[in-house]
């Protein structure tokens, strides 16, 4: 695997055309901080060469995991450069400086999330609607090109000026559809985003569940789940059903939206194509709701802040008159002041965008929209507290607010909400942090899981082939041995034919040789006998008779005789030549049959070599049958500890997050309920004044009643008198005034530990619901892992049994070509017999034919060929030498003609 290219290097040109090389701060001026998140800073800034007013995301590539971050950087921009719609944002362009990429986009005035926490109420339903439209047209857009945006949400829902509402933050986002990647908001992520990893692929349909979660919290300021643990969320999300609009002045038609747009099954949500034309989005609306709602909003943005700024200036008068008068100058500030503040500041997850308070310095000056610029301080002590306060401009702004791109600021973010983010993103670092490590770690788990399956897959293939190289081996070496063998056999056929030829002309030169012993030693009788005969016929010839009769006598013997024995001469060529015909013929007929014989015993040989390297092929697939299947059951086992090692890890993290987030929600109440210990006293402090100022009434109500009563006394008392009854009289005050102030005493203490005993209980009442809505959210979290973990060797046992069947049905197919090469081979057997079979009885027939052609018995040729089989070649040659005995019977055959 190639390694990926440094973050920040442009050498690929691909990449290098994605960014531009000039320096972004001679192009950008007045840039302004409004926002903050995990992935940077956005900013207002204004392009001096344009004069045209845009936003500015800084992201950072250096640091920790800074291959994903730059990878993420070059993703979002590939992603930016292919949208363009009405309702998406504008891309302008991406500079690189100093390991940060400056993103820039056109300008926005807020978030809708923005809007909510600037009324602290939720959205009117026709706004609702016009948001949701416009929101539509961005994602069918996006879906119609297959892309996916995945974190559809109030915080990525911006405004524009004129009323427009567009779709940002593409960090999310997927180029490809379908997806599997776990990437999102937890409280916005639809139920197949969550188990992607675990079960498959989501598609589109993934946004519109986020956008009906956006309805409920446009229409309830949160989303649902918000006050639980995120990693419980998801928990919720997966497990449970599906969220629904709670109590409201809601028509059926937005609730209908809503609850199509949550529905568990993405085969049951509708597309965004099918949502505009529905009769929610569709109906009609006010032509301005959307420029109507931003107004309200700059104006409550205007008097939040004018708010701000005149507390912040009593704070500062007052820390003056405590510098000079000391501290108790500060409880001139007023509750009601207090209280709204505190509204102000209300910190919120739901924010998408969480901003650094910038240091820009304001006027003090005038006070006149929401949409100004900001400029010097006329008052030091204010430096840093209102760079965003919409109230401050200077006479030099209102002129160059005529010129093209002049700088006129405007946005509907309050400094509270900017300041609130800045707080959100310091304590959510954490919560972040935790929750891209868990999504690195899914993500590490799926990469070695497809690593490991890649790897076994390749393993497989390598396995395969070398079964088939060896099986292909062992069959081009049968294919071989079978040349070989026919090869051996076509040479022996071929030395029998040789043999059987030199044989046959080694039997007809010995039969020659013998027929040439024989005539000759015929000859020489017919000689012998002709004398004879011609010496008896001369002593049978009387001595009286003519000599020339006794000549013709002698002479038509003579002619008797040569034509007696030619006759002889010529039965006996005869006899000869039927004679070696026939030992001839007899010995071809045996030598066929021995030819026939030798042919059935090879194709005997070469089956019983095929039945051989059949059985030995069989063996070798069953072997290795056995090995596959051994060793993917390996594989499997491997897999699945691989997972169960991957959802142990995983559960334990989630485990540890929970208790993380556990400790971290209890520390935050025993934070608060000091806090509140602290303010306590604070709080009961004008009580007690009152207490005391109405003890402080009492004891001058009790001074004048005595001196009331001392008047009267010392008119009435004797003089000498006087002085004993006035001491007395002012005992009696003393003890009097004693027990009053003893009875405010009490009062106060009891009142002290009444309120502190309220304060304690519901301190232990919030403490005992914290604990027992974290102790659900641990039993809400082991159960889904208990459930995953039964889905998982449900499935687990799933694939081992899918396995089992795979294997017996290829274990069964197996058996059955088996059975079939058995099959086809006895087939292929008798086929070869019978052919060879018919065609030797065909050429024995012809052989039969032809002898009976040359005149001859063909049954007495196979009787006598019969009988010569038992012997070799050789005794069998000299057998039918033997048997001949030609001489003796021609002999015999001569006499006997002779003498008759």
């Amino acid at each position: 695997m190639p390694a990926l290219p440094k973050p920040g290097k442009l050498n690929d040109p691909e990449i290098a055309a994605l960014f531009s090389t000039e320096d972004p701060e001679r192009i950008f001026s007045d840039l302004r901080e409004i926002g903050h998140g995990s992935f940077g800073a956005v900013y207002y800034a204004r392009n001096v060469v344009t004069k045209e007013i845009v936003a500015i995301k800084k992201m950072s590539y250096n640091g920790k995991q800074a291959g994903e971050k730059w990878q993420d950087i070059i993703k979002e921009v590939k992603f930016l450069r292919q949208v363009k719609h009405e309702n998406t944002i504008d891309y302008k362009g991406c500079f690189l400086k100093e390991h940060t990429a400056w993103m820039v986009m056109e300008y926005c005035l807020g978030s809708a999330s923005d809007i909510i926490e600037v009324h602290k109420k939720p959205l009117k339903e026709d706004e609702i609607g016009e948001i949701c439209h416009q929101c539509l047209k961005g994602l069918e857009y996006l879906h119609s090109f297959g892309k996916i945006h995945r974190d559809v949400k109030a915080g990525n829902i911006l405004l524009t000026e004129n009323g427009t509402v567009k779709l940002a933050d593409f960090g999310s986002a997927s180029i490809v559809c379908p997806a599997n990647s776990f990437v999102g908001t937890p409280y916005w992520m639809a139920p197949e985003v969550i188990l992607a990893m675990d079960e498959g692929q989501y598609e589109g349909n993934a946004d519109i569940w986020s956008l009906g979660i956006t309805c409920i919290e446009l229409a309830e300021r949160k989303p649902p789940l918000f006050n639980m643990n995120a990693m419980s969320a998801l928990y919720h999300i997966a497990q449970n059903d599906p969220p629904t609009l709670a109590g409201g002045d809601w028509s059926d038609e937005f609730r209908q939206f809503v609850d199509s747009c949550l529905s568990k099954s993405p085969c049951d949500r509708p597309s965004a194509s099918i949502l505009i034309k529905g009769p929610f989005i569709d109906k009609t609306r006010p032509p301005n709701v959307i420029l109507d709602l931003i107004l309200r909003t700059k104006d409550a943005v205007r008097e939040l802040d004018n708010l701000q700024y005149r507390r912040m200036k009593k704070i500062l008068m007052v820390d003056v008159i405590d510098g000079e008068n000391g501290p108790n100058g500060r409880s001139d500030v007023t509750e009601d002041d207090s209280s709204q503040d505190g509204d102000n500041v209300d910190s919120s997850k739901s924010s998408s965008i969480a901003s650094q308070q910038s240091s820009h310095s304001i006027s003090m000056s005038s006070k006149s929209s929401s949409q100004n610029s900001i400029h010097s301080a006329t008052n030091d002590d204010l430096v840093g507290f209102s760079s965003f306060s919409r109230e401050r401009s200077s006479s030099n702004a209102s002129n160059r607010s005529l010129e093209p791109g002049a700088n006129n600021f405007a946005t509907i973010r309050t400094t509270s909400i900017v300041t609130k983010q800045i707080k959100d993103h310091e304590v959510s670092n954490e919560l972040r942090e935790q929750f891209a490590g868990y999504k690195r770690l899914r993500k590490q788990h799926q990469k070695q899981l497809l690593s490991l399956e890649s790897k076994y897959k390749q393993e497989m293939e390598e396995h395969k082939q070398r079964l088939d190289k060896e099986y292909d081996n062992l069959k081009q070496q049968f294919g071989m041995e079978l040349e070989r063998l026919k090869k051996k056999q076509q040479q022996d056929l071929d030395k029998r034919q040789k043999t059987n030829q030199a044989m046959e002309k080694k039997l007809i030169r010995q039969i020659s040789a013998t027929q040439d012993t024989e005539r000759k030693t015929f000859g020489a009788m017919q000689k012998k006998e002709y004398k004879l005969n011609k010496e008896q016929m001369k002593r049978e010839i009387d001595s009286g008779t003519p000599k020339k009769e006794r000549e013709d006598t002698l002479k038509l013997h003579k002619d008797r005789l040569m034509s007696r024995q030619k006759e002889a001469e010529t039965r006996l060529e005869k006899q000869h030549k039927d004679s070696i015909e026939f030992e001839i013929r007899k010995f071809r007929r045996r030598k066929v049959v021995q030819y026939h014989t030798l042919e059935k015993d090879q194709i005997q040989e070469e089956l019983t070599k095929l039945q051989e390297q059949q059985e030995k092929e069989h063996s070798m697939l069953l072997r290795h049958h056995e090995s596959t299947q051994e060793l993917e059951y390996k594989q499997l086992l491997a897999i699945q500890n691989l997972r169960d090692e991957h959802l142990r890890k995983q559960h334990i993290t989630e485990r540890e997050n929970q208790k993380e987030y556990n400790s971290r929600e209890e520390s935050n109440l025993r934070k608060k309920h000091l806090m509140e210990h602290k303010q306590q006293p604070r709080s009961l402090k004008q009580k007690e004044v009152l207490i005391r100022k109405q003890f402080h009434e009492a004891v001058q109500t009790q001074r004048k009643q005595y001196r009331a009563l001392k008047d009267h006394i010392v008119q009435n008392t004797p003089k000498n008198e006087q002085k004993a009854v006035v001491k007395k009289l002012k005992e009696e005050q003393v003890r009097k005034l004693n027990i009053l102030g003893e009875q405010y005493e009490a009062s106060i203490a009891e009142m002290l530990q009444q309120q502190n005993m309220r304060l304690d209980d519901a301190q232990l009442t919030e403490a005992q619901e914290l604990k027992q809505r974290l102790q659900q959210e641990l039993e809400l979290l082991m159960a889904y892992q208990s459930k995953i973990k039964m889905q998982m060797e449900a499935q687990h046992h799933r694939e081992r049994k899918q396995l089992e069947e795979r294997v017996s049905l290829r274990r069964a197919l197996l058996e059955q070509k088996m059975d079939d090469d058995r099959t086809k081979l006895s087939s292929a057997k008798t086929e070869m017999v019978k052919a060879l079979n018919e065609r030797q009885v065909k050429e024995i027939e012809e052989f039969d034919e032809e002898t009976i052609s040359l005149g001859m018995n063909a049954m007495e040729v196979l009787e006598a060929s019969t009988m010569a089989q038992n012997y070799d070649d050789d005794v069998s040659l000299r057998g039918s030498m033997i048997s001949l005995t030609p001489s003796n019977s021609s002999s015999s055959f001569t006499s006997t003609s002779y003498r008759d």
